[in-house]
Formats: C-alpha cells, structure tokens, sequence
C-alpha cells in the first residue's frame, strides 16, 4: 500500500509539473522546403521564396499589420503567381479544394477570385508564427506553423498574411501564447541560420484597412517600396530607405491613433508591455517628438492605465488615504445630504483626476469625494482633514443644511468640481466636518489637484 500511494504521488508531481511546463508544438516551415500535404504541388509555378534572406532582429515579438518595413519586397516578377492560383481553385476539378480552402479563409467558393485579387505578395522579413493547413484526405488539417524569413506569402489589407505562396495553403493569425511554444524541426526542415526564438514574431491586424503596404527591398535594404495593396509590383513606387522622419506629438492619442500617425511617417509603434488595447491613451513617446529616426525604427509608447485620461497625476498612496468607513476622514460617505450636493451637476468642471466620468451625473449620490483612494490622486480633502479635524468622528450627522460655518465653503473652492463663484456660499457636503484652522488647507492644496 505505501508502495502504491508512493508511485501515485510521484505520478501526480510529474503531472503537475509538465502542466505548468505545457508547450505548444509549432512545426518549423523552412524556406524553399516543400509541404508533405500542400493545396497546390509544389514545382516552383506558383510562387518562389527567398531562401537566402536572413531573419532580422524584431523590436517586438508583436508587431501590427501596417508596421513600415514589417514585409519585404523585391522587383523579381512573379514571386506570387495570383492568376495561377485563382485559376487553379476556380478549377471545376479541383472543386472539394476550393471548398475547403474558401472555408478555413471565411468565404463561399464563388467569392474566391475577389478575395485574391485584394491580396498582396510580399516576403516575410522575421521568422513569423501562423496557423498553417495542410489538404489531407479531403479536408484542411490545421496545425500551428512557424514560417522562415524569406517564405512568400500573400497578405490582406490588414496586413495579416494569408496564403502561402509556393502551395497556395491558407494561413490564420496564431491564436496561442507565442512565450509558450516548443518549435518542432522536422519533415527535412532544419534550424535555419539566423533562428533565434527571441526574435519571432505574432502579427496582429492593422488598426485601419491598408491601402498601400511599405516594403524593404530585400535586395536593397536601403531602398523602399511603396505597393498598393491588390497590386502584384506592377504599381510600386520606390523610395528612400535611409531618409530620416521627425518623431510627431502623439501624447492624447489613443494608441491606434499614435500607431497609426507613426506608420505614415514610416516609424514602427511598440510599447514596453507588447501591444496594449487599441483605445489605450498615450502618454509618452521614447525617443520624444522632433527626434528624427530612419525608416522602420520604432517609437516606444507610454499608455496610461486602464480608463485613465492622458495627463492623469498617479495615484496618491493609499496607506495616506482614509477609508470610506473611518467617521475622522472629514469625507462624506453615504449620508443622505450629499445628494444636495449643488455643485456635481456640471460635467463640465468635474474633475479631470477622476476615473469615474459620471461625477458629473446630477443624479449621482457620490460626488468626486466617494472615491479617495482613485478619483483623487492629489486632492487635499484625503489628508488634511484626517489631522486637523479629529473631532469630526463625533459629527457624522451632515444633515445640517444651513451650516453658517465659513470653514464649509472653503472644501468647496477647495473642489474642482464646485461652480461656485465665491467663497460665502455654505456647501453641506462637508458640514461641520473642519475647524477653523483646517479651512486654509484645502486651499493651499488646490494647485495639486488642478488639471495635469
């Protein structure tokens, strides 16, 4: 019996273990090296790769869709041969492929000749992770894929590779953790020279359709390539690589915004934490604007936190903010009288610190005093009023409505939120709540609270 519960035990550490060190399998697809099970033979009529093409260094392991010099071009014709392949899927003997292969990419059969003609071939310049299919027995086999720098493929107007050019196969983005791969060297695909797992690269779609797609020329990395998207090269427009671009202001953008702004110019958009929400506001850039910087270098992007504005101070400490339920914190909390409360009904002077944008709801019952520890980063009221009015715990009735105190019409100036001209109005959110000697407080403190 100790025997047995012994074996169990060490089973289930084993178990554990290689669930914690789980790896996804991800084939390696090497450059010029045939498919086992290809949509469309292999024999060079449809597409050729670029099998001498080193992977380069990649700034992010996540990279957009319209990131400048991301794909390669070269003024070599036919690298993807389109007419052959709609020709080839358009075939009525080669129905049941055409079937499958306008399924995996979301389309009907007779949408597949307008699909490819919105494609356009480019070269992989970093060894990139797909979805890759296979056609075995009548079907499309899915497995995750690894392709070489220097594979031709066909890409959408979001940038996202499409289709494999040498065997037509139909390509997805990679849908699993790329820290978390095991790449599988088989099947006559050996480790390539230059293959560095650091430097793989997941792409992710663009944030607006392209229309044109900026290209390295592989034979000449100093040389650009303007192509529009739907175009095979017959409409390139080349430019000069080495040319610098000044870095513009983004701070106030949304990050699809600054990424978007950056491409045009020619500059990459990347952040420290990966590719952070669309919507994320920017804060920052590293190299700041006026900086000027080479064709494809990229900008580092600071956001700011989830729902929080640009130009937001950080938050205060919240060992220094008092608790909502402590009576000593001169805050009102969830008595009754904070609902008279005349100066939360103008949106336009909440303020600009808070995280909640309905402070400004007249209706609300919890004005930007509610929330100490996020809505008001730098505000007076959390830790002047703690020290200089103790007694306040023995007053939590703010019911009193006609408080002649001056002291309770100086929080309200004190307030960003208040459109109180002056300072004789009596303010019952904080009734009673401040001596005398903590009314010149809050006043001091205003700078600090104001908008950043």
């Amino acid at each position: 019996m100790v025997r047995r519960l012994a074996v169990l035990l060490a089973a289930a550490v084993i178990l554990s273990g290689s669930t914690e060190q789980r790896l996804f399998a991800v084939k390696a697809v090497a450059a010029g090296v045939p498919s086992l099970a290809p949509f469309f033979e292999e024999d060079g009529s449809l597409g050729t790769d670029e099998t001498k093409l080193r992977p380069e260094q990649a700034h992010s392991g996540l990279q957009q869709g319209n990131t400048p010099g991301l794909y390669g071009g070269t003024q070599k014709p036919k690298v993807c041969d389109v007419d052959r392949l709609k020709d080839f899927l358009t075939d009525p003997r080669n129905r049941q492929k055409a079937r499958e292969w306008a399924r995996i990419v979301g389309i009907t059969p007779d949408q597949i000749e307008g699909y490819i003609d919105d494609l356009t071939p480019v070269l992989l310049r970093h060894d990139t992770l797909v979805k890759n299919h296979d056609y075995k027995k009548g079907k499309a086999v899915a497995f995750d894929a690894l392709l070489e720098a220097g594979i031709a493929v066909l890409v959408n107007d979001q940038g996202l590779p499409a289709v494999k050019c040498s065997c037509g196969n139909p390509l997805q983005s990679f849908d699993k953790d790329p820290e978390k791969i095991s790449v599988k060297f088989e099947d006559g695909n050996k480790k390539w020279d230059g293959y560095e797992k650091s430097d793989v690269v997941t792409v992710k779609p663009s944030p607006q359709p392209l229309e044109q797609i900026a290209l390295i020329d592989v034979d000449d990395p100093d040389q650009g390539i303007n192509r529009p998207v739907g175009s095979s090269g017959e409409n390139d427009e080349p430019f000069d690589a080495t040319k610098q671009h000044a870095v513009p202001r983004v701070t106030g953008m949304t990050f699809d915004q600054a990424s978007q702004r950056l491409s045009e110019l020619g500059l990459a958009a990347m952040s420290s934490d990966g590719l952070p929400s669309g919507d994320a506001a920017v804060t920052g850039s590293d190299p700041g604007p006026g900086t000027e910087l080479r064709f494809g270098e990229a900008v580092i992007l600071s956001v700011a936190d989830d729902g929080e504005e640009p130009g937001t101070p950080p938050k205060s400490d919240p060992s220094k903010e008092p608790s909502t339920d402590d009576p000593t914190s001169g805050e009102p909390t969830t008595v009754g009288p904070t609902t008279d409360e005349p100066t939360t009904d103008d949106p336009s002077t909440s303020d600009p610190t808070t995280e909640d944008p309905d402070t400004g709801d007249p209706s609300s019952s919890e004005p930007t005093t509610d929330r100490p520890t996020t809505g008001e980063p730098t505000t007076s009221e959390p830790t002047t009023a703690v020290p200089t009015t103790p007694t306040t715990s023995s007053t939590p009735p703010t019911v009193e409505p006609t408080s002649a105190e001056p002291t309770s019409a100086e929080p309200t100036s004190a307030d960003p939120t208040s459109v109180e001209p002056t300072r004789s109005e009596p303010v019952t959110s904080e009734p009673a709540s401040s001596e005398p000697g903590s009314s010149g407080a809050p006043a001091s403190a205003e700078p600090a609270a104001g908008p950043a």
